[in-house]
């Protein structure tokens, strides 16, 4: 799998105090990755030294092999860029806006309004394409944000916070956009958030990021083995009766490392490997009556908070 995007031993210092510290990391073509952490964690941070807009301390980055410390403008032909704080000229429609954009990017005119009122369309604008952008909500200037960022045709889009200040329905309308684009196109796309249910919903890969430290990479999945190897397993049984013979019977079972008890019709069995089919061996024979016997799947959620309390004891 080919890297567009690489890190290596990136640092940015402000009064010598580390803004990123040592970042290393390689994001692939077509994938979604996801740059998680709170506010002031270095995310932003990182996405201006990946633009050329601020030069790292130390380290190295390359963007399709190209230096963005050196050819910058190299950077910004094939990157497109969604800040969190979007600024459009007010007094100009959104039609106008992108038409704007485009003869800064050069972009013929013919060329332009035809891809311009395409992306309108795409986002959801086309009957505010003729609306001043000052009339505009929040949502629809990040639709419109969007739209732009795409003018030119980028090969790799970054995002900031997109889903920032959106209502819930304008948020999974962005979202569902954000993988319409790396499914139909195979666009790149780094996005920077610190909502994690979104990272979880529509990215392939995350990197969690706090004090300026990369703490962990991977899939949702590869964190959670690394995080809860102890407990990889989570089994929860809901059903009736729940005996203390038959969850002395579980709790016998080889590899079983706990046992928990919900309420009296609920049982959670962490376990080192999957036992489900021996749970439910027991249950039929001691003739509960099972409503639900499933494995529980560690979210982002819990990965990211493993993450804190872990480095809370440090």
């Amino acid at each position: 799998m080919s890297k567009v995007i690489e890190f290596h031993q990136l640092t940015k210092l402000y009064d010598g105090n580390a803004a990123v510290n040592e970042l290393t990391l390689s994001i692939n073509k077509g994938e979604i990755f996801g740059l998680l952490g709170p506010n002031g964690a270095g995310k932003t941070t990182t996405i201006l030294m990946l633009l050329g807009l601020i030069e790292p301390t130390d380290g190295s980055i390359q963007v399709k092999d190209i230096d963005p410390v050196r050819r910058p403008i190299e950077v910004k032909k094939r990157v497109g860029y969604l800040p969190d704080n979007l600024g459009f000229y007010q007094h100009m429609t959104g039609l106008e806006n992108l038409l704007y954009i485009a003869q800064l990017n050069g972009l013929p005119e013919k060329k332009a309004k035809e891809r311009a009122e395409h992306l309108l369309e795409k986002v959801g604008l086309s009957e505010a394409a003729n609306k001043k952008t000052g009339k505009y909500s929040r949502g629809m200037k990040q639709r419109l944000g969007l739209a732009e960022v795409l003018m030119k045709q980028p090969e790799i889009i970054v995002l900031d916070e997109p889903t920032l200040g959106i209502d819930p329905e304008g948020v999974r309308e962005v979202l569902a956009f954000i993988r319409e684009l790396n499914e139909e196109e195979g666009m790149t796309i780094l996005l920077s958030s610190h909502h994690l249910h979104q990272v979880q919903e529509i990215c392939d890969r995350v990197g969690i990021f706090v004090d300026g430290e990369l703490l962990a990479k991977g899939a949702v999945s590869e964190l959670a083995e690394q995080l809860f190897f102890e407990d990889a397993y989570v089994i929860h049984i809901k059903g009736s009766p729940l005996t203390t013979e038959t969850i002395q019977q579980i709790s016998d079972l080889a590899k079983v490392s706990q046992v928990e008890r919900v309420n009296e019709e609920e049982v959670n069995v962490y376990c080192q490997e999957n036992m489900t089919a021996q749970i439910a061996d027991i249950l039929v024979k001691q003739n509960v009556q099972i409503e639900q016997l499933r494995k529980k799947d560690y979210g982002l959620d819990e990965i990211y908070h493993r993450y804190f309390e872990g480095r809370d004891e440090q």
